[in-house]
């Protein structure tokens, strides 16, 4: 049974225990994700649309520092220390939340947004969306580091669309779990009790990451078999530090052209999802009127797009990227991008903007994630630990910032939906360029080594 599923999968035998560890790593982080993200995003449109924007811009200076105190930790810690330490850190948080949500709520006050809010209920609202808006990139820069530590370039273009979908069934979980919990109850101790779901779904994934990195480090179907452990070791890790410092990943993307290209996609990409972002929070705000019912909306959203996502995965994504290859794949994200704008400023709708926010995010994890992620298999493990981050969380919640910038910019000038689907259309069309070049460059370094001449 296992041969024949193994086959199906494109998967060697051996393979098929860490991968079914790798889905459930996965699982439980974005279940425990989704249980958390409509919460944020209900608290942060809660004082309206400006607060919003200046909400994304403290975001982005809160990520380099918690990037620089990440790199930091890597560089003193091994992989089986600082990957635990780093969900550990994200479950005492939401402890930490969640008690201060429930004392406000015991002494009499309401949640933010609503008629008894409080000082404390508005501040904890607004520093919640701040840390999950610049932890969650974290979380899954850090588990997808981990899996091309785990699996070599080959693995990866085979695996990762399956492990994708443990992922997305983890989501889907989430976030109609967390849909039919806010339509059943307004109470006030909702976001606490959704925090401490989250919480419990990231304690499970610690401990099927441990099971992983062991069974891994024994087998011959990962390449961290292939890793002896150093003399220098830790009696707790197997394997020695990283080391270095924590200037090293800024310095990494700083010097690399190949890092840089992918820093620039992910902005590119990050520009996009603000802009689709905000027109999806303008409609969720004018619909709902109270706080379960704007945590419900987002849920839905984010329900809706994580079952096209299952769906993309499982009949499409497999083979698209050995088909298509990298760069090729990477490119399609662009244009469905320009097509969603195109047809959104002809037919603005509440139904069309969420089967355009589905299609785009299940082409953003389904397809383009897993390609992306094979692109940090051609590099130093310090560079997945380090570099990733700064890529992941710091350039991404910089495309955040200027994604503000372009949204207030168009609306300054006046733009119409039809004038900023016509506008997104030289810059869908760099960002599918640089979609390519950088598959060709991943070609070029699996060819010569990490050493080699890399260009994007």
């Amino acid at each position: 049974m296992t041969d024949r599923l193994a086959r199906a999968l494109n998967m060697q035998p051996g393979e098929m225990p860490l991968a079914m560890l790798a889905v459930v790593f996965h699982f439980c982080v974005l279940c425990g994700y989704f249980f958390l993200r409509p919460v944020r995003d209900a608290m942060g449109v809660s004082g309206g649309m400006d607060d919003l924007r200046w909400l994304f811009i403290v975001t982005s200076f809160v990520s380099l520092g918690l990037v620089l105190a990440f790199s930091g930790v890597v560089a003193r810690t091994n992989r089986a220390r600082f990957i635990p330490l780093a969900y550990l850190f994200v479950i005492a948080c939401l402890v930490a939340f969640a008690g201060l949500l429930v004392w406000d709520a015991l002494a009499g006050g309401g949640l933010i947004g609503s008629d008894a809010e409080t000082a404390l209920s508005r501040g904890v609202g607004y520093t919640f969306y701040v840390w999950l808006s610049a932890i969650n990139l974290f979380t899954t820069s850090v588990f997808w580091a981990f899996m091309v530590d785990v699996f070599d370039v080959d693995q990866g273009k085979r695996m990762f669309a399956f492990i994708g979908i443990g992922g997305t069934l983890g989501a889907l979980a989430g976030g109609a779990a967390t849909t039919a919990i806010s339509s059943l109850t307004s109470s006030v101790f909702l976001p606490a009790g959704l925090m401490m779901l989250g919480a419990a779904f990231f304690a499970v994934g610690i401990a099927s990451m441990l099971v992983l990195d062991r069974k891994a480090s024994a087998s011959g179907h990962s390449r961290l078999r292939s890793s002896a452990p150093s003399p220098d070791a830790t009696a707790g890790g197997g394997e020695a530090p990283i080391g270095g410092t924590f200037w090293d990943g800024m310095r990494a993307v700083a010097t690399s052209p190949y890092l840089l290209g992918i820093g620039l996609w992910i902005v590119l990409m990050a520009i996009a999802n603000t802009m689709i972002y905000f027109t999806q929070a303008n409609i969720v705000l004018n619909e709902a009127d109270s706080f379960s019912q704007r945590v419900a909306g987002f849920a839905f959203f984010d329900a809706l797009a994580q079952f096209v996502t299952l769906l993309t995965q499982t009949f499409v994504t497999t083979h698209l990227i050995r088909r298509l290859g990298v760069g090729w794949t990477l490119a399609l994200l662009p244009l469905v991008t320009m097509a969603g704008f195109a047809v959104l400023s002809v037919w603005t709708l509440y139904g069309v903007m969420a089967v355009f926010q589905a299609l785009h995010r299940a082409t953003r994890y389904a397809v383009s994630r897993p390609a992306r992620e094979t692109l940090f298999s051609v590099v130093p493990a310090a560079d997945k630990y380090k570099a990733k981050p700064v890529v992941d969380v710091f350039l991404y919640r910089g495309g955040d910032v200027a994604g503000v910038g372009v949204d207030g910019l168009f609306a300054a000038l006046g733009f119409t939906l039809p004038m900023v689907a016509m506008a997104t259309a030289p810059i869908a069309g760099v960002w599918a360029l640089l979609s390519v070049r950088l598959g060709l460059a991943q070609k070029r370094l699996i060819e010569t080594g990490p050493d080699g001449p890399p260009a994007a």
